[in-house]
């Protein structure tokens, strides 16, 4: 069975209503970057960055997958899918994704503020946190995400899959968020690449690009890739 791995970014939630955080109107024009997804801006003020988070979850709550989501959650019955994501959503998991890693973190969950291995899941009854918030130790919380200024400790993990793809795909990102961009670099030579964006970056022409938003460009991945290895 043939190793499909997948990158997504903001493009692939966007039609489920998640707000991204770099297009116009995203979040980041809304919110001064530093003071919500930095380290040193949880340091300076927690309890602006645990508001933040919670109505980041609050508006995941109200989300559903799209059919993208779904789309990629099907190809699990002739591939063998592995989806890498820069989104700290969970609708790939809510789609029926089997293998889906963070590299950013994720939303419904927090962790130990100076153990970062010690991770726990929030659930949609209990879901806001504060700086009052404690694990069962009695320790300080903190969202699981990886804030700008720390290290991405999932992007090891993440070149491995990239470096085994039989087929890799990106869909949804503008290909500008180091380091999580720079894994078209790891593909081996002469795997098939396919990009789906409906304004995609500059890539280079050995890339297969779809012009499609996440749901249309799924659809069309599925047919091509049907047509390709399934006939």
């Amino acid at each position: 069975m043939k190793k499909l791995v997948i990158s997504t970014g903001a493009g692939m939630s966007a039609e489920s209503g998640i707000s991204t955080f770099r297009d116009s109107g995203g979040l980041w024009e809304n919110y001064p970057v530093m003071d919500v997804a930095s380290a040193d801006g949880f340091r300076r003020n927690p309890r602006l960055v645990h508001d933040f988070y919670n109505a980041r979850r609050r508006e995941l709550l109200k989300a559903e997958p799209n059919a993208g989501h779904l789309g990629l959650a099907a190809l699990e019955k002739d591939y063998e899918v592995y989806v890498i994501t820069q989104n700290v959503d969970d609708l790939h998991e809510r789609a029926g994704s089997s293998n889906v890693l963070h590299l950013h973190g994720e939303l419904m969950a927090v962790r130990t503020v100076d153990e970062p291995y010690r991770v726990y899941r929030l659930d949609p009854d209990h879901a806001d946190t504060s700086p009052e918030s404690r694990d069962p130790e009695g320790r300080p919380l903190r969202p699981h995400i990886v804030f700008f200024q720390e290290a991405v400790p999932m992007m090891e993990p993440a070149v491995e899959l990239v470096s085994q793809a039989d087929v890799f795909v990106v869909i949804g990102t503008s290909l500008v968020v180091y380091p999580a961009a720079g894994l078209l670099n790891y593909i081996r030579r002469g795997t098939p690449v396919y990009y789906i964006d409906p304004n995609p970056a500059p890539v280079p022409e050995w890339v297969h690009v779809i012009r499609k938003g996440a749901s249309e460009g799924v659809a069309e991945l599925t047919r091509i890739l049907t047509s390709q290895y399934n006939d």
